[in-house]
């Protein structure tokens, strides 16, 4: 600050010089005024209030003649620190204009291209309008000709199998159907495209699989839905994926299958029961009236339920069976017009997940559809959490009869029931479940299996098999997967 109260000083030399010039010096030993001085140079910063005209200065005149006055410099300090805030704001305003101009380079760039390609796609859609052609007709062009290849091999197929084969009949009939879905949807809607691809994926695939089976030594006995003239299971067919629920991939537990009914056994129906995603509350599930329907998630009936439970949801002569929640008791809903018809507790079953499958919650009653009728897979507190299995009148909720196996239920994924014989699966890893476990309530038997089981994702939810079509509807992680069976002869047991 000293350097700077010389510098100041330095500056003020040459005000005073002119000072002096212009003042009237007195003689010798006459006396001392005031001396008069005006306004001082820019120099120094202007005052904030009004300034004053004149400033009052006493000077005395020396041995020489020379006068010499006194100039106090105000106690001030030079904002250095301010200067340099300001430099370094300055510096940053310039880097952000240079950026921003960069910035509206770059744009002005990028408007130019997009311009160029608005260009080209307006040619390509004035050449779509002024052709008959569009993408959309082409692409059911590729579909239609993927059908007729299809079909021509179908019939090829069905002219190579001797005799009657019931699963060709079914995709000839299916193939057929699918055709007239697509001349349906080019009619009508044309956004389904993707729907239809898949469901021609799918026929390619039975197509696969019944070449496979045709060229095979082997050939599996064929046994007509509801005829129990057969031996235990034999094999199970790879998974056959219909698609994620319609609730989404976050709803991972649920239960789905078909309609089921031996006093209609040609009733075509299939509902889809995912839980809430805490994998225990059944609140919605849904119906569609043709496996078409249910591919392409139209023409669907949504309802509620009030108070379920669990995985472990059936549907038989159109009813559904489901756990109520917090409690033992078994509940009925109409599906005609979804309302509870009857609930009624289930003697001795335990409840509020205390023996549950293993992997899968709140799964403690099961309800199980076979050819005889109805079933419910559960535990007791006597039994010591072992599985116990009891027919039950579907009208009434009473139970016909009882038998308590030796297999530990939490041990097990799932069970289903076929003919009367509990069928019992543990996971092996990640990819496969095994059949390991089977009790035929007809003769009080139990047995040890070894039929692998392949899974899609991780864990299996439920299992429900449908006595109409023989096939396993399953569960797995969200996705609503098909497995078809193939059963031994009786005379092999």
């Amino acid at each position: 600050m000293k350097f700077l109260a010389a510098a100041g000083l330095l500056l003020l030399l040459p005000l005073v010089q002119n000072v002096i010039a212009d003042t009237t010096l007195p003689a010798r030993g006459e006396e001392v005024y005031p001396t008069t001085l005006r306004y001082l140079p820019s120099v120094f910063p202007e005052p904030i209030g009004p300034a004053e005209p004149f400033t009052n200065v006493t000077g005395v005149v020396d041995d020489h003649g020379m006068c010499q006055c006194s100039v106090y410099l105000p106690d001030t300090t030079f904002p250095v620190q301010k200067v340099e805030n300001l430099e370094i704001l300055a510096k940053q305003l310039s880097a952000k204009f240079d950026s921003e101009l960069s910035k509206v380079r770059q744009y002005t760039q990028l408007i130019a291209l997009y311009e160029e390609k608005i260009l080209n796609v307006t040619v390509r859609i004035e050449h779509m309008e002024k052709s008959s052609i569009t993408y959309t007709s082409l692409d059911f062009e590729l579909v239609r000709l993927e059908i007729t290849e299809m079909d021509r091999l179908i019939t090829q197929l069905k002219t190579s199998l001797t005799g009657s084969n019931v699963f060709v009949e079914q995709l000839y009939v299916e193939i057929k159907n699918l055709s007239v879905m697509v001349n349906e949807l080019e009619r009508f809607d044309k956004n389904n495209i993707l729907a239809v691809r898949r469901e021609v994926a799918s026929l390619r695939a039975k197509l696969q699989e019944c070449e496979k089976d045709r060229n095979q030594t082997v050939k599996h006995p064929y046994f007509p839905p509801g005829n129990c003239g057969h031996g235990p299971i034999m094999n199970i067919s790879q998974p056959y994926v219909i698609q994620l629920n319609w609730r989404g991939f976050s709803y991972k537990y649920g239960a789905w299958g078909t309609y089921s009914s031996p006093l209609n056994p040609g009733k075509q129906m299939y509902w889809v029961a995912p839980l809430n995603t805490d994998g225990r509350y059944l609140e919605y599930y849904r119906l569609h009236d043709s496996y078409d329907d249910l591919l392409l998630f139209k023409y669907s009936r949504q309802y509620q339920v009030l108070y379920g439970e669990g995985s472990g949801t059936a549907v038989y002569n159109n009813y559904m069976y489901y756990n109520v929640y917090g409690s033992r008791d078994m509940g009925k809903i109409d599906l005609a017009t979804n309302k509870l018809e009857l609930r009624k507790p289930l003697p001795n079953a335990v409840s509020n997940n205390r023996f549950s499958y293993a992997g899968v919650s709140w799964q403690d009653i099961d309800f199980a559809v076979d050819e005889n009728g109805l079933w419910v897979i559960y535990s007791t507190e006597a039994s010591q959490g072992n599985i116990v299995i009891s027919r039950i009148n579907e009208t009434s909720l009473n139970v016909i009869n009882t038998w308590q196996t030796k297999q530990y239920k939490p041990a097990v994924s799932s069970a289903f029931i076929i003919c009367g014989v509990l069928y019992a699966i543990r996971p092996l890893n990640t990819r496969k479940e095994e059949i390991f476990y089977s009790f035929d309530t007809n003769t009080g038997k139990e047995g040890k299996l070894s039929i692998i089981l392949d899974k899609v994702l991780e864990t299996i939810q439920s299992i429900d098999y449908s006595p109409i079509d023989r096939r396993l509807y399953v569960y797995n992680d969200g996705y609503l997967v098909r497995y078809n069976l193939n059963f031994a002869p009786q005379q092999l047991v």
